[in-house]
């Protein structure tokens, strides 16, 4: 008895004692980017900020923090033009590189772009085509998560708020459907798990499934599932990164949908002497939000699109990238094309 009183005395001291000379701190950061779009088939030209984002953290102890980030998108909020998001809110509890757990507003742990989204992490002005129409970036929503990494596998658990299946639509999936937080519908909520495997420095494999039912005010309610794998390479100056993801749909119109696109690039900074890096790359993208559906014929091909892109991506240092590419979409149902050429600057910190 007397050595359990002794220890009850003891054990808020050995709970502490690894917090004795930590001190509370708050960090910030951020990114932006700057797009200049130039559709040449349609004569269209675009001057946009199109992102400006603010990072806010705070750590009370080692094992508890917070995160938040605010999105300005377009400049301003107006008449219904422009957004302004919050796209991350959360609690984090982390006692060891096994276990954390997080409650707040999330992001949906699918993709590579929705989970990484800087300007100077993708090689493209705009985000790939992939993360709008397969996997909706940046998706968010509220709930909760447990994560954590054993040895070289990372994994990550989310319970969030589920998608309205109102807003469904051939032409762009489910991306309409997120609710972003709003006073969200939570009758059914949407279950994500993801699992990544750090093979070597550089060198990332994973994949990750979400489902949910959708509701609709009117309708049965649409059981979704979101299957994706990527990979993503960057190393002895090589960058390849690959993903792609497939949508099945009950009770809808639209039955399935399904994408990918790879990104190939070689950072020839060494070979001019210079410093910081100079990536020439190339990318492949064949995606279809009606790859299947109900009535098939025509409606199959009519939101199917092929696209490749050429570019250059000129980073001076690693938070700062200028970008151009320019490239020919062409839709498979009548053949026809579209000409882009998109210019751009971009920075985190």
């Amino acid at each position: 008895m007397k050595f359990f009183i002794t220890f009850l005395h003891l054990m808020p001291f050995m709970l502490f004692a690894q917090d004795e000379f930590f001190e509370p701190q708050s960090s910030i950061g951020g990114y932006g980017e700057l797009h200049y779009n130039v559709d040449q088939t349609q004569n269209k030209h675009t001057l946009d900020f199109h992102r400006f984002v603010l990072f806010y953290g705070y750590e009370w102890t080692p094992s508890w923090s917070f995160i938040a980030e605010v999105e300005l998108e377009h400049n301003f909020v107006k008449s219904g033009q422009g957004e302004l998001e919050l796209e991350q809110a959360a609690i984090d509890f982390h006692p060891g590189s096994r276990f954390g757990l997080r409650a707040g507003v999330l992001l949906a742990p699918v993709g590579i772009i929705n989970q990484t989204h800087e300007p100077p992490t993708f090689l493209s002005v705009e985000r790939p085509d992939y993360a709008k129409v397969i996997v909706p970036t940046t998706w968010f929503g509220n709930g909760t998560a447990v994560y954590g990494a054993i040895s070289k596998f990372h994994y990550i658990i989310t319970l969030m708020e589920g998608l309205n299946g109102d807003n469904f639509a051939a032409s762009s999936g489910i991306r309409s459907g997120r609710q972003k937080g709003y006073k969200a519908d939570a009758h059914h909520w949407l279950g994500a798990g993801r699992l990544d495997y750090k093979a070597m420095p550089g060198a990332t494999i994973g994949l990750s499934y979400a489902l949910n039912r959708a509701n609709r005010a009117q309708g049965p309610a649409i059981d979704i599932g979101l299957f994706e794998v990527h990979a993503q390479y960057d190393a002895h100056n090589i960058v390849g990164l690959f993903e792609y993801g497939q949508i099945s749909y009950t009770n809808y119109e639209v039955e399935g949908s399904s994408g990918f696109y790879l990104d190939i690039g070689y950072d020839i900074a060494s070979l001019l002497g210079i410093g910081g890096r100079v990536i020439p790359w190339f990318r492949w993208s064949d995606l279809n939000t009606a790859s299947t559906t109900s009535l098939g014929g025509e409606g199959e091909s009519m939101f199917h699109n092929k696209k490749w892109l050429v570019g250059l991506a000129v980073k001076p240092i690693d938070q700062v990238v200028f970008k151009i590419d320019f490239g020919i979409s062409t839709n498979q149902l009548d053949d026809s094309e579209s000409k882009l050429l998109n210019v751009g600057a971009g920075y985190m910190f």
